[in-house]
Formats: structure tokens, C-alpha cells, sequence
């Protein structure tokens, strides 16, 4: 498909704005309409129709966003990505509800985001094995009681690789939000496992191809963990754990 005609590099090139966020975007994205006539209107129509800076717009207008756009649409295609847009019928309904939540996330593998029931498992990076004993016998029991039930987890250290690993082991689908682009996996020891979630689950990913697993982007990360489920379940952390400010993130979006 010509890359200039595809809804998706306009959806792409949203999340590539500079100094444009999740909820700027989509103010904008409400107020022009479309994805499409975003990048297609001129200057002046922006300027009645958003609330956005000059500066803002002349980055809006910048031919820039869009290459980079259509490079990073290529390389979603090359990998057999497949790209959720907040204005699609199939973006995790959960997550819409999120004042915050990504415009875009990518993702690969196989899973109905809008599960009967979503759970996700967080926890301390250094767990002990009560807390991994834990995971086993929590999710053997919900793959008897709620099976089909989709786990959510980080695919980092400890409990959540612990939570996708039983996950598999029970058969239920399990996905993995990523604090980098999908053309990694980190850390590199979880590679395996992660390419065993492809066939019952997934990976996903609001960060473009090239995106370090930077500090900041695991904070960014936690609240698409808990915007997507109905229950956070944290199993062993730190005072002031990263799983903590999980839970935080979910009760502020009413979550159990």
C-alpha cells in the first residue's frame, strides 16, 4: 500500500510530534477529526480549530514527522507489527477509558485485547521463591477457575518473568509491555520466553524501533500495565517499588 494513502502513517506521525503528548494528541485528534486532516489542514485551520502554539503547529506542519513516520510504518511492516490506534474498534477497551493512554501502541503476536477478564502480575525484580511459588499457584488456579483469563505483565526480572513463565506453563495468554522499541527484547536472557508468549500473547509496545530501555520509559511503561486489566495483583516489592507506583497508577484509574 502507498505509505501516503495509509491511515497509519498519519496515526504514526501523531505520536512523533515534538513536545506533543498522549492527551494533546488526543485533544488534537478530536478536534480536527481525523488523523488524516491533522497533517493535511493548513496553518490557519489549525490554529481555529486547536488550542496548540504556533510553535506546536509549525511542528505539526514540519515535513519531518511524516518521514519519519513512513520509516518507522516500514520497519512495523518488515516485522509483521501490527499498530492499535486509540480511534480503532479493536484498541484495548480498558486502556481507551485512560485519559493517558497511548494514542499508538505496537505489537506482535496473537491476542484479543478485550479479554473477558485481564489480570496483571507485577512485583519485585529480586523475588523471592515464596513469591515465584506464588505465581504458580495463583495462575494454576485461575487457569481452573477463570481459564482464557489474559496476564499482563513487564517481561522484566523476577516476578514478571515468574507470572509469564507460569502464564505459559497453565496455558493461559500472556503479553508483555515493553519499555523500548520491539526491535529488541530486554533484558536479552527473556528472549526465549518472549518468542513462546508470540503463539498465546504477545509483546506491545508504545515506543518506536531504536527506543533504549531507558529509566523513564519503565515509568511510562506501568501505566498501560495497569490501564489494561481489571486487577493489578502485586506479589512482593520494595518500599518504593516500580510495582507500587503500578498499583497507584490503577487505583487512580478505579482499577481493584
Amino acid at each position: 500500500m502507498n505509505s501516503s494513502s495509509d491511515k497509519r502513517l498519519y496515526q504514526i506521525a501523531l505520536t512523533m510530534i515534538p513536545g506533543v503528548g498522549d492527551i494533546t494528541a488526543r485533544n488534537i485528534l478530536q478536534a480536527m477529526g481525523d488523523e488524516e486532516v491533522i497533517f493535511k489542514a493548513g496553518k490557519k485551520d489549525l490554529l481555529h480549530k486547536t488550542n496548540l502554539s504556533p510553535k506546536h503547529i509549525d511542528e505539526i506542519l514540519n515535513p519531518l514527522v511524516l518521514e519519519k513516520a513512513a520509516k518507522e510504518l516500514e520497519f512495523g511492516d518488515k516485522n509483521n507489527l501490527r499498530l492499535y490506534f486509540v480511534g480503532d474498534k479493536d484498541y484495548p477497551d480498558r486502556l481507551r477509558e485512560c485519559a493517558d493512554a497511548p494514542v499508538l501502541f505496537y505489537f506482535k503476536g496473537d491476542i484479543d485485547f478485550n479479554a473477558e477478564k485481564i489480570i496483571s502480575i507485577v512485583g519485585t525484580r529480586k523475588s523471592t521463591s515464596y513469591g515465584n511459588s506464588f505465581c504458580d499457584k495463583f495462575l494454576q488456579d485461575i487457569s481452573t477457575t477463570i481459564p482464557n483469563t489474559l496476564i499482563v505483565s513487564g517481561l522484566a526480572y523476577g516476578i514478571d518473568i515468574q507470572a509469564h513463565r507460569a502464564a505459559l506453563k497453565y496455558n493461559l495468554p500472556t503479553v508483555g509491555v515493553l519499555a523500548h522499541g520491539l526491535d529488541i527484547i530486554y533484558p536479552s536472557v527473556h528472549s526465549q520466553t518472549a518468542a513462546e508468549m508470540m503463539h498465546h500473547g504477545g509483546v506491545l509496545s508504545e515506543f518506536r524501533s531504536k527506543t533504549e530501555p531507558d529509566r523513564f520509559n519503565f515509568v511510562r511503561r506501568n501505566r498501560i500495565v495497569a490501564g489494561m486489566c481489571d486487577a493489578v495483583i502485586v506479589v512482593e516489592s520494595d518500599e518504593k517499588g516500580g510495582s507500587l507506583i503500578t498499583a497507584e497508577i490503577a487505583n487512580s484509574y478505579y482499577k481493584t
